[in-house]
């Protein structure tokens, strides 16, 4: 026969001072902490009581004022005063005509009369001579330009000349061109220098007068 063993299992008892001890730490913290909660109480519960909803109002704005009526600036206009009437005599002014004596005067034949003699007239001779007249040449050199021979220019170039009582030209105008300027220039310049004319007479007297003049640069002829 066959014997077996049994363990016994042994439970731990609990240790009763330890629990007393854990029981007064805990009383002693929840004493401690009512006591500190205690004096907040009243003063949370006051202003919970004192706080009061708030009530917002809208206020809506007032309405905006009608705008001013425009102004408008009328002229000032002074009156006129009206002018007095003012009373303007009238006078008949009469004309009166002296009568014309129709009858030619009558003249008795002298033995002594003598043949009335015109006097002579005075009229001076005109300071210019109408129109454009010939005149005769004194002298009239003519250079050729060395420009113009060197760039194988030539033509005629009319000039009209006032020629004054002594045959000298003081006043030339060029009337119709040679197509070169420069050819222009020096025919007026040559004959305002240096030509001579005849001058122009009337009733005896040297007077001015205008001339046409041709003034002709050949190649051919230098």
């Amino acid at each position: 026969m066959s014997s077996a063993s049994l363990a016994v299992v042994r439970r731990a008892h609990p240790d009763m001072v330890r629990v007393t001890a854990l029981s007064a730490a805990i009383s002693l913290n929840l004493a401690a902490l009512v006591f500190a909660l205690r004096p907040l109480a009243p003063k949370i519960a006051d202003v919970f009581a004192s706080a009061r909803p708030t009530t917002i109002d809208f206020v809506e704005p007032p309405p905006l004022p009608h705008p001013p009526p425009d102004i408008v600036v009328k002229p000032f206009t002074k009156p006129v005063p009206a002018p007095a009437p003012v009373h303007i005599p009238i006078t008949q002014v009469q004309h009166v005509v002296a009568p014309i004596d129709t009858t030619s005067p009558i003249i008795e034949p002298s033995h002594d009369a003598k043949p009335v003699v015109a006097p002579p007239s005075n009229v001076a001779p005109p300071s210019v001579a109408p129109g454009v007249v010939s005149l005769t040449y004194r002298s009239s050199p003519l250079k050729f330009p060395i420009q113009a021979m060197r760039m194988h220019m030539q033509g005629t170039v009319l000039l009209r000349v006032l020629v004054d009582e002594n045959g000298k030209p003081i006043d030339v105008v060029i009337e119709h061109g040679s197509g070169y300027p420069l050819l222009d220039k020096s025919a007026r310049e040559q004959v305002l220098a240096s030509w001579q004319f005849q001058a122009a007479v009337i009733d005896g007297h040297a007077v001015k007068a205008w001339a046409r003049v041709p003034v002709t640069f050949a190649l051919q002829e230098m």
